[in-house]
């Protein structure tokens, strides 16, 4: 069995991870994302966790969006077009 090399691989991974701890960016680091991840993270840390419940929302939101698409919509969506947000 060998991994499928058009990303859609990180699809599951990433969107576990923005349902459980989508405040914080990580899902969007997964992806590649850095600049999205960072306004993520920062948003949620240096508003001392003010920030952290709407970033969680859009956490949790992208998470299901993510696992709600099939691979090669997902692939097409965040590996070739580099859809960052929602």
């Amino acid at each position: 069995m060998t991994l499928p090399a058009d990303g859609s691989d990180k699809r599951i991974v990433a969107g576990i991870c923005g349902i459980l701890i989508g405040a914080f960016g990580v899902h969007k680091f997964i992806l590649g994302y850095q600049k999205e991840g960072l306004i993520m993270l920062l948003v949620s840390v240096l508003t001392c966790g003010l920030g952290a419940a709407v970033m969680g929302i859009i956490g949790l939101i992208e998470g299901i969006i993510y696992l709600t698409k099939s691979p090669e919509e997902f692939a097409s969506t965040y590996i070739l077009q580099k859809k960052g947000w929602f």
